[in-house]
């Protein structure tokens, strides 16, 4: 299968991976390019963030992540992201990815679905090391844009694979068929949103009375299956708003799968607390 690069043109440090890394002396981005890109943007790729010493904040989605000392945040493609200004402390590295870099790796990684709706994670002090090991080494190679890429993804195959072990830590592991199957739940709505699914169509295709699925969602996203997707339904439409794209609540309404205008514009007061007007003034 042959992926669309969704990374930006001329961010790549290597000339077959659509991937960039970046820390305090090494992979910034010069002034002009990062006005191109703009303050807020709709993530094309994946987003790692590593603090190994210092602290910041980042913006993803409206929500405002404070990362600190051996914290990592990831965003996924789509997300929104809102610079916030520089990063404080000396020790962090940034790391940017797409679709097609991760289809080369060996096996898949279901924190990548964030399943448990966290996207900062905390390392303990040996793990942070391993980590930071791992970036460094990734860094030393992207130094050479030609370097054999199988020996980039390996090293990126490792740190995926030391994310994944502690976004796990303490609760349910992958192999866990409840979680197993509320992944399935999400990469079905993910794949399906705008087509407004029926609960009892996601039960049948997760082979699950509609009480079953009821309770998997409620456990692991603390919502209904009916608010989990209305949720979603409604986060897409902010992102969509806070990048523009809609020319009216007519045409997002419609783009999102919604016959009726007003039950959506009720619906988006409902849930944000904001008419679809005065959200998108507030982003003015």
């Amino acid at each position: 299968m042959r992926y669309i690069h969704s990374f930006p043109e001329h961010y790549s440090q290597h000339n077959q991976l659509p991937i960039r890394i970046v820390s305090p002396n090494f992979g910034h981005l010069s002034p002009q390019a990062i006005d191109t890109y703009g303050s807020i943007h709709r993530l094309p790729y994946y987003f790692f963030l590593f603090i190994q010493d210092g602290s910041t904040q980042q913006n993803a989605d409206g929500e405002t992540f404070e990362i600190g000392r051996h914290e990592l945040l990831f965003l996924l493609p789509h997300q929104i992201h809102q610079l916030t200004g520089n990063l404080h402390g000396n020790d962090y590295y940034k790391l940017g990815f797409d679709e097609e870099c991760l289809s080369r790796l060996p096996k898949q990684y279901p924190f990548l679905l964030n399943p448990l709706n966290q996207q900062k994670i905390r390392f303990l002090p040996a793990a942070a090391r391993r980590l930071q090991a791992i970036f460094d080494l990734l860094q030393g190679l992207l130094t050479v844009s030609d370097t054999d890429p199988d020996l980039i993804l390996a090293h990126l195959n490792s740190l995926l694979t030391e994310i994944n072990s502690a976004y796990f830590a303490g609760d349910c592991k992958p192999a866990d068929s409840r979680l197993t199957k509320y992944i399935g739940f999400k990469v079905f709505v993910e794949n399906n949103l705008t087509d407004h699914p029926t609960i009892k169509d996601i039960a049948q295709e997760l082979a699950l009375s509609t009480d079953s699925l009821y309770q998997l969602v409620k456990q692991y996203s603390g919502r209904s299956p009916k608010e989990f997707i209305t949720d979603r339904l409604i986060l897409e439409a902010r992102r969509r708003l806070y990048c523009g794209e809609p020319s009216s609540v007519k045409e997002l309404a419609f783009e999102l799968g919604f016959n009726d205008p007003d039950y959506f514009s009720r619906l988006f007061k409902k849930v944000t607390g904001k008419t679809v007007a005065g959200f998108f003034q507030d982003l003015s």
